[in-house]
């Protein structure tokens, strides 16, 4: 199964952008799809994720298992963030055991959302 990085674009990590400068989103984006996407991870840019307070963000997801989503991020952080992303694609459900996890991400995390059920299942 393949996850999902998804990556905003648009971040400004809370501070102004100077015109015809790259916001640190663009910048993160970049990092990463310049790293490479580990196996089993596809990297997409996105408009915004709504962390603007806790930004650069990213998220992750894949069918039927717990989405995440962190923050406080930089470009700086590109390798940490595509190893948590490959063990977080090698799992089933998406979960990491904690101790397995990059350090920014069992420190920098902003939410867990549970799996998405078909809408008969959630109904029950």
């Amino acid at each position: 199964m393949t996850a999902t990085l998804y990556v905003c674009t648009t971040c400004k990590r809370g501070e102004p952008v100077p015109e015809g400068m790259v916001a640190p989103g663009a910048d993160l984006h970049a990092a990463l799809l310049a790293a490479g996407a580990p196996d089993g991870v596809r990297i997409v840019g996105v408009e915004c994720l709504s962390a603007c307070n806790t930004g650069c963000a990213v998220s992750l997801s894949m069918p039927g298992a717990w989405s995440y989503v962190y923050g406080r991020l930089g470009a700086e952080n590109a390798a940490d963030i595509l190893d948590g992303a490959a063990k977080y694609a090698a799992t089933s459900d998406g979960i990491v055991p904690w101790r397995e996890r990059p350090v920014i991400f069992r420190k920098q995390s902003i939410a867990r959302v549970p799996p998405q059920f078909p809408p008969q299942e959630a109904a029950e």
